[in-house]
């Protein structure tokens, strides 16, 4: 069974100001695919995944998961869902 991976790699890669050059060249990938990886069209590797993690000083799930991400501004002004 292949389940997609959300992720939330292009809101954190923008608010560190990072190109998907860049995070490519620095954890070993071509830039299409961290493309593909935030447009939800390719699955990391654990390998990929923990290596991105690493790169922003981020555990791993804070920028992956099985499940989908609730919004940012619910989590950070507490919001409940209706």
């Amino acid at each position: 069974m292949s389940e997609q991976v959300h992720n939330r790699l292009a809101v954190v890669r923008a608010e560190r100001k990072v190109s998907r050059q860049q995070l490519a060249e620095a954890v070993g990938a071509h830039y299409q695919t961290v493309g593909y990886i935030e447009r939800g069209q390719y699955n990391p590797s654990l390998d990929l995944a923990l290596r991105i993690a690493e790169y922003f000083a981020l555990p791993v799930e804070a920028l992956f998961s099985l499940e989908p991400f609730s919004p940012l501004t619910d989590e950070v002004y507490g919001r409940k869902r209706r």
